[in-house]
């Protein structure tokens, strides 16, 4: 089973914001997922982003991979294996 973290898109239409998932890489974006570790809103001045660094480490140290997306905002964040 390949585990990606990835970004689920909620809100409403034009007004987008995301959770930060931990799916299986066969489910839909917006589908079914293991664990949610975060979200991202990019509509808000400043851009708003909160993750749960224990739960994105423990998910990259056991193999998880993190989309582009994903991987940008842990950089911005400072989380790392």
């Amino acid at each position: 089973m390949a585990v990606k973290i990835r970004l689920r898109r909620m809100g409403a239409k034009k007004a987008p914001f995301y959770r930060i998932v931990v799916a299986d890489s066969r489910f839909p974006r917006d589908g079914r997922f293991i664990e949610e570790i975060g979200y991202y809103n990019p509509t808000t001045e400043p851009v708003t982003v909160k993750i749960n660094e224990e739960k994105a480490v423990k998910w990259l140290n056991n193999g998880a991979q993190p989309s582009d997306t994903v991987k940008r905002l842990f950089n911005n964040a400072g989380i790392s294996k």
